[in-house]
């Protein structure tokens, strides 16, 4: 569901910034339709809100000696709240780990993790991962290719469907 507090404009600045955080206030501007100032100041905006988190380079893994991707599946013993903020704090300290999320379902959490050898994944599995406290079981899976990735949010940029204030004017 759209947020209503953006208009068709903020979706469209949100699609460019997915596609080229580097482009110039100038070359946005033109591409969604604005003069400058009032693009910058709903960029700013949208930083401000917190929609726009950050930006970032986009890094090939291979490029730089981590083609090795797995996705693991980790199962607590509990899920008590304090079990799993406590594996959170954990996780969140290994680098390897890229995304790890909460899960419904068989496992507790989804981890993918990078590294650049089966062998660097053996340690990380024993050195790290079985002695946070609580893991009870997991499994791992190698990714063997990637088919699709993502960065960019499927974002309709007509705007939301109904008509509210833009996010700033």
């Amino acid at each position: 569901m759209p947020n209503p507090a953006l208009d068709r404009i903020d979706y469209r600045i949100l699609q460019q910034l997915q596609n080229d955080a580097r482009i110039s206030n100038t070359e946005l501007a033109e591409r969604v339709g604005l003069s400058p100032s009032p693009c910058l100041r709903r960029v700013r905006a949208l930083e401000q809100a917190g929609i726009l988190k950050r930006y970032v380079a986009l890094v090939d893994p291979r490029a730089v000696g981590l083609p090795i991707s797995v996705v693991v599946n980790v199962s607590l013993r509990s899920q008590e709240r304090a079990a799993l903020v406590e594996f959170e704090r954990q996780i969140e300290r290994c680098p390897e780990v890229m995304e790890c999320y909460l899960m419904t379902g068989n496992s507790d959490y989804l981890l993918r993790i990078v590294v650049p050898d089966l062998e660097s994944y053996e340690r990380f599995l024993a050195d790290t991962l079985t002695r946070i406290p609580g893991v009870a079981n997991i499994q791992s899976g190698l990714a063997l290719k990637q088919v699709v990735y993502r960065t960019q949010l499927p974002l309709d940029t007509r705007g939301p469907r109904t008509t509210t204030p833009a996010l700033t004017e």
